[in-house]
């Protein structure tokens, strides 16, 4: 039994703006300054904003997800040093707890505006969405899809530790290379931005420098995990990170209620504030002695449970919506997973258009398959030209039966939240045919082409 009271560290205010907290950062850079110490083998309760930085409101408008500003996200708590930690070692972090704000117990999930964010889907799926979900112990519900409970498999989208100065430079000149290289009608990178960063306590000096050379937290890298939004690094889950820096320089924050495999619409979790519970322990040499140079991790004992046979699996592969084909591409068939059926090809109707049977919307669907317990394989990478993937909808989050026995009866089921006086969200043909496809446009032949 514990003897002592869990420390509390990083504490944050959620009346106050997350770019005037100087335990947050929202860069990853070696000059951050540190916040506090953590001893090794100790446990401590992190606090932390939603990753909007409190930007996003609990009402029936997505006005906010419309306007977001997307150089203000991203708010981590931190960066904590750990005691003994030296580059070269691995940090052991321990999810032990995590857990809403009681004066908060709700969280949003939302479909961003093509020309502000936009996400998987947004050749489709064009315009701005929320829905809002109440927490109830361990269970959410939300007005905006109703006839839908489920409980949440809670978790950190990001945690990781500082780059060193090496690892810094190594992630600015690929993605540069990446940005350079592109030929799709996106960004398919974020190059350092000193719009609107957050260094912490950094002074004038340093908080300019880190806004020329750090790191945006937007994607996950392999050389320390950051913000891989894996849904399953839950309470008991054991996180073995790559250290680069002295003391580590740790940093956690995003927190997810819950979210499906992909996180397809981008704000795709359960995005909420709250507490998480941590216990670290350094072990030494430990990139070396396990043969480590990225995260590994092992899942904890916390998963809402639906049985193998309560579970509807969309199949995609990799032809796209147009009638396409393309190689071997994973998010190509991923896609067709989801997606409504199309008068043009000869195959399609994923899981939205199997939920519009029933009475959802496209968007309301979109939304639910981003943040509820979706599982998403990759069943198949062998059979060229076509990979197979695979989504899991489970039957029993819903309180109505949605087994496939005949045709759907239609339910009332309301809408999400849009843009003021917007009444349902466009619905558009996708993107044309290209020469290069959405997950796999960047080749290199002897260089970028």
């Amino acid at each position: 039994m514990g003897k002592y009271e869990i420390r509390a560290v990083g504490k944050v205010d959620l009346e106050k703006p997350a770019s005037m907290q100087t335990n947050l950062h929202n860069r990853w850079h070696p000059d951050i300054p540190s916040v506090e110490t953590i001893k090794d083998g100790e446990t401590v309760k992190i606090e932390c904003v939603d990753w909007t930085g409190g930007q996003i409101a609990n009402n029936d408008s997505a006005d906010d997800v419309r306007n977001i500003d997307l150089t203000r996200i991203h708010y981590l708590t931190g960066p904590f040093e750990i005691e003994g930690a030296e580059p070269g070692d691995l940090l052991l972090v321990e999810i032990m707890d995590v857990q809403p704000f009681q004066e908060q117990p709700w969280g949003f999930t939302g479909v961003f505006d093509k020309s502000n964010g936009g996400g998987f889907l947004d050749e489709i799926y064009p315009s701005a969405a929320k829905a809002i979900w109440d927490f109830e112990g361990i269970f959410c519900t939300s007005r905006h899809i109703p006839h839908v409970k489920f409980a949440g498999l809670i978790h950190p989208g990001i945690l990781g530790c500082a780059p060193s100065a090496e690892v810094l430079e190594t992630w600015n000149k690929r993605e540069a290379d990446l940005i350079a290289a592109n030929k799709l009608d996106r960004q398919v990178a974020l190059p350092p931005e000193p719009t609107n960063v957050h260094a912490g306590s950094a002074d004038a000096e340093l908080k300019e420098k880190v806004g020329k050379e750090g790191a945006r937290t937007v994607p996950g890298r392999p050389e320390h995990g950051g913000n891989c939004d894996i849904k399953n690094l839950s309470r008991g889950s054991r996180v073995y990170l790559p250290v680069h820096v002295p003391g580590a320089k740790f940093s956690v924050g995003d927190l997810h209620f819950s979210q499906g495999d992909g996180e397809i619409s981008f704000c795709g979790a359960i995005e909420m504030a709250g507490v998480i519970t941590i216990n670290f322990k350094v072990v030494k040499n430990g990139m070396a002695d396990l043969g480590l140079k990225s995260p590994i991790y092992i899942p904890g004992p916390v998963e809402p449970q639906f049985g193998a046979g309560r579970h509807i699996y969309f199949e995609g592969f990799s032809v796209d919506e147009h009638g396409k084909q393309h190689y071997m591409d994973v998010a190509v068939a991923y896609r067709q997973t989801s997606l409504r059926e199309y008068p043009w090809t000869s195959f399609g109707g994923g899981c939205i258009e199997y939920l519009r049977r029933f009475g959802y919307s496209d968007y309301q669907s979109y939304l639910l398959m981003s943040c509820a317990p979706i599982q998403g394989h990759i069943a198949g990478i062998v059979d060229i030209p076509n990979a197979c993937t695979t989504l899991g909808l489970p039957m029993d989050i819903f309180d109505f039966d949605v087994s496939p026995s005949g045709p759907g009866k239609p339910l009332d089921m309301g809408t999400c939240a849009f843009e003021t006086g917007v009444a349902e969200g466009r619905v558009a043909a996708g993107g044309k045919n290209s020469e290069h496809s959405f997950g796999g446009g960047l080749t290199y032949k002897d260089g970028p082409v």
